[in-house]
C-alpha cells in the first residue's frame, strides 16, 4: 500500500436499492434506478412522488426509525467486511458519522404530536451523538467520536477528516459512516420549490447528468460506511489526499467564476501527490442540474486529459443528500475490486467523455468531486489499491 494512502478496507451500505452493498450493485449494474413512486411525500396528502427511499428493514433492536437501523446495519456491514478481508481494529478506534439532517422523524413526532414530552432514554435518542455513543459501547472502541456535516459534501468532508485523523496519529483506525434518511413531505417539498428536485417524472427522464433535457436530481437516502485503515491486506481502494474549499459567494447557487472550485480540484491533486494528467476517471458530483454540471463539465474540460472519463451514479441512486458522495465513493471502491465503473445507461445526447452504462475499469487515478448547497466544495482522489 502506498506509504500516503489509507485503505478503504470494508464497505457497508443501506440505500434504496435496498439492506446491503449487493443490492446496491446489483441494482447498479441492472440500470434501473432505485427511485419508485412513494405515496405520502407530496406536497398534499395523497401525493405520489418518484424517490429512492430506504425501504423498512434492519433490526428492531437497533432504534424505532429508519435513521438509527440503517446506520448501525450499514456500520456493521462495513466491520464484518473489513474483518473478512484481513483487518484487526487497533487500539484507538474512532467513529466519524457525517449527517446533515438527523432523526427527521422522530424530532417530527416530537414536536407535532408529542408536545414536546418524552420520556428521558427516547429524548436522549434524539441527539446526534447518541446513535454514536452506543455504537462505540457496542464494539468497545475507544478513539475519538465526532460528527461532521458539510450538506452534500458531508461523506468527502468526512474522509479527509478520518485521513486527517490517521496522518496525525490520533487512530489507528476510522470507521466513517454517512447517513441520511431524511425523506419527509416538508424535506421533498422545499427541494422542489428550490427548483433542483424532481418528483413527477421517471429518473431517467428527469435527472441526466451532462446529458441534454436534464431538469435536476431525484430524491434519495442511504447509510454508507467504510472501515478506513493502514493495516489490511486486501482494501477496495486507496484514499490518496483530498481538499475542500468554499464559494462564499450564496446560499444555494455555485460562483460563476469557478476559481474556488478549480482550486479544490487542484488542492486535492497536490495534497495526493498527483499530477491531473494521471486522472482516468472523474466519478461527478453530477446532479443533473445546470449549474453542477456545467461547472463540473468545465473544469474536467480545462483541467484532465482528453481521455479522463466522467459519470455520474445520481440517476441511479438517487441524490442522498448528505450520504451522497459516501454512496458514490463506495461506488468506485467496489467498482476497483470488481472491474467495472456502474455507470448509468445515457439517453440523451450529452458531454463525449461521458461514460454510457457499466464499463470496465482501468488501473487509473479516480477524483470524486461533490459541491455542497451553500458553497462547500470538496475533492478527493482515490486509487486502486496496489
Amino acid at each position: 500500500m502506498d506509504a500516503q494512502g489509507v485503505g478503504i478496507c470494508g464497505i457497508g451500505v443501506v440505500s434504496g436499492y435496498g439492506w446491503g452493498r449487493e443490492p446496491l450493485w446489483d441494482g447498479l449494474l441492472s440500470g434501473k434506478p432505485a427511485a419508485t413512486v412513494v405515496p405520502g411525500l407530496g406536497q398534499y396528502p395523497g401525493d405520489e412522488v418518484w424517490a429512492a427511499r430506504v425501504p423498512e428493514g434492519g433490526a428492531p433492536k437497533d432504534g424505532q426509525t429508519r435513521f438509527a437501523r440503517a446506520m448501525r446495519a450499514s456500520a456493521r456491514e462495513a466491520i464484518r467486511d473489513a474483518g473478512d478481508r484481513g483487518w484487526r481494529p487497533g487500539r484507538r478506534v474512532g467513529l466519524l458519522h457525517a449527517v446533515v439532517l438527523g432523526e427527521v422523524d422522530l424530532w417530527r413526532e416530537f414536536y407535532t404530536t408529542r408536545g414536546g414530552e418524552l420520556p428521558v432514554r427516547e429524548y436522549l435518542a434524539l441527539m446526534p451523538s447518541t446513535p454514536m455513543s452506543t455504537f462505540m459501547q457496542e464494539f468497545g472502541f475507544h478513539g475519538p467520536a465526532m460528527n461532521v456535516s458539510a450538506m452534500c459534501a458531508s461523506g468527502n468532508a468526512g474522509l479527509i477528516t478520518a485521513k486527517s485523523w490517521l496522518d496525525a496519529g490520533l487512530v489507528d483506525d476510522v470507521v466513517f459512516v454517512a447517513t441520511d434518511l431524511s425523506l419527509t413531505p416538508e424535506n421533498v417539498s422545499h427541494f422542489v420549490r428550490l427548483g433542483v428536485a424532481i418528483t413527477d417524472a421517471e429518473p431517467l427522464d428527469a435527472c441526466r447528468p451532462f446529458q441534454q433535457g436534464s431538469r435536476g436530481f431525484i430524491m434519495g437516502e442511504a447509510s454508507v460506511s467504510f472501515v478506513l485503515s493502514r493495516r489490511a491486506d486486501r482494501p477496495y481502494a486507496i484514499t490518496l489526499g483530498g481538499a475542500m474549499s468554499h464559494d462564499a459567494y450564496h446560499a444555494t447557487s455555485i460562483d460563476p467564476g469557478l476559481s474556488h472550485v478549480t482550486a479544490c480540484f487542484q488542492d486535492a491533486l497536490v495534497n495526493a501527490g498527483v499530477p491531473a494528467s494521471a486522472v482516468r476517471y472523474l466519478n461527478a458530483h453530477g446532479p443533473g442540474t445546470a449549474q453542477c454540471d456545467l461547472a463540473e463539465a468545465t473544469v474536467l474540460d480545462r483541467m484532465f486529459p482528453a481521455d479522463t472519463e466522467v459519470y455520474s451514479v445520481k440517476p441511479l441512486t438517487g441524490h442522498c443528500q448528505g450520504a451522497a458522495s459516501a454512496v458514490e465513493v463506495a461506488v468506485t471502491a467496489l467498482g476497483y475490486d470488481r472491474g467495472l465503473v456502474p455507470a448509468p445507461p445515457t439517453v440523451a445526447p450529452g458531454h463525449p467523455r461521458l461514460l454510457n452504462g457499466p464499463s470496465p475499469i482501468s488501473d487509473g487515478i479516480t477524483v470524486k468531486s461533490s459541491l455542497g448547497m451553500g458553497g462547500h466544495n470538496s475533492v478527493i482522489v482515490l486509487a486502486p489499491p496496489a
